[in-house]
C-alpha cells in the first residue's frame, strides 16, 4: 500500500466520527507532517450554519495546535460521485499553512486526484500584503 493510500484510508476512516445531522455530507482528512506523524480531521456541523468546521481545518488546528508546521500532504475524502475540492475558507487556511503539502482529492468509489492549491486559489492573499500596509 501506497503512503497515499494508507492516508486515503485513514482520511476515511476519520470520515466516521463526522457530525453532520444537517447536510449529511460527512468529510475526512488527513495530514501528514514531514516527520511522518499523521492528523486526522472530519467536518462538525453546528445549528448556526456559520460556526461549522470542515474536516481540513479540523486536521490542520490539530497539528497546528501541536506546533507541527511542516505538511507533505493532505487527503480528503467524501461519499461522493465526484471528487470534492475543499471549500473557499478551507482553500486559505491551506494556502497559509499547508502551501507546499500535496493535496489528494478522494471518494469511496476508489477514484482520486491530486491538485495543486495553486490551481484551486489562484492569487492567493497572505501576509505578504499585510507587510505594506501603513497603520497612524
Amino acid at each position: 500500500m501506497s503512503e497515499t493510500d494508507n492516508l486515503i484510508q485513514i482520511a476515511t476512516d476519520a470520515r466516521l466520527c463526522s457530525l453532520a445531522p444537517f447536510s449529511n455530507f460527512l468529510v475526512g482528512a488527513a495530514l501528514r507532517t514531514e516527520a511522518g506523524k499523521v492528523f486526522t480531521g472530519c467536518n462538525i456541523e453546528s445549528a448556526s450554519y456559520g460556526l461549522t468546521v470542515c474536516a481540513e481545518r479540523v486536521a490542520i488546528w490539530k497539528a497546528l495546535s501541536e506546533c507541527e508546521q511542516d505538511f507533505n500532504d493532505l487527503v480528503v475524502v467524501v461519499d461522493a460521485e465526484e471528487l470534492t475540492p475543499p471549500c473557499g475558507t478551507c482553500r486559505q487556511i491551506i494556502w497559509e499553512y499547508c502551501k507546499h503539502a500535496k493535496i489528494t482529492l478522494a471518494n469511496l468509489k476508489g477514484q482520486s486526484e491530486v491538485v495543486d492549491i495553486r490551481e484551486l486559489l489562484p492569487k492567493a492573499f497572505d501576509a505578504r500584503f499585510l507587510a505594506d500596509t501603513h497603520r497612524p
